[in-house]
């Protein structure tokens, strides 16, 4: 973790591992499947993201292994432990860095998917570090667009476009926020 108490990717492919777990067992190959289907889908290709942080979910206790008896091949299943449990916490409360680049992309993607694993009042402090980082970017955008409103090529214009999409989610934050009580 960054000093900030962001994620580093490593530990994004960690929680979404553990997240995944929290939901059903999972044989190793099936959760590295599905780690690699998500995190690819969000970021790309990346397989140095997958293969060492979800070993060391055994290693560290994080998961247990146990025997597959709907298996003819013996491929032992992995459960979420409580230490897991306590460490998907940790990461799914973590904060985010503004602004919104690929990886955290992933990290709000990721809390977005587990949100629901967290207590009410976890889930609403989470929505609102997520609604106030939007809020700054929506000002960055907004001021970086006024100092360059003249002779700025097709940046003006780029600019317009990532407010939109800024705006749009914020409005989407809040209204989730709004949900959530």
């Amino acid at each position: 973790m960054y000093r900030d108490n962001t994620l580093i990717p490593s530990e994004a492919v960690r929680l979404l591992a553990l997240g995944i777990l929290a939901t059903g067992s999972r044989s190793y190959s099936a959760l590295a499947s599905e780690v690699r289907h998500f995190a690819g889908r969000i970021t790309g290709p990346s397989l140095e993201l997958v293969g060492a942080p979800l070993e060391l979910l055994k290693v560290e206790g994080l998961a247990d292994a146990r025997e597959d008896p709907d298996d003819p091949e013996g491929e032992a299943l992995l459960a979420i432990s409580e230490a897991g449990r306590a460490e998907l916490k940790r990461l799914l409360t973590s904060n985010v860095r503004a602004p919104v680049s690929d990886p955290n992309k992933l990290i709000i993607a990721l809390k977005m998917r587990f949100l629901h694993l967290l207590e009410p009042p976890e889930r609403r402090l989470q929505v609102e570090i997520l609604t106030e980082i939007c809020e700054r970017e929506v000002a960055r955008l907004i001021d970086l667009r006024a100092s360059h409103a003249e002779n700025a090529g097709h940046l003006v214009a780029w600019l317009d476009q990532e407010t939109e999409q800024a705006q749009a989610r914020l409005a989407w934050y809040r209204e989730l926020r709004a949900s959530l009580g």
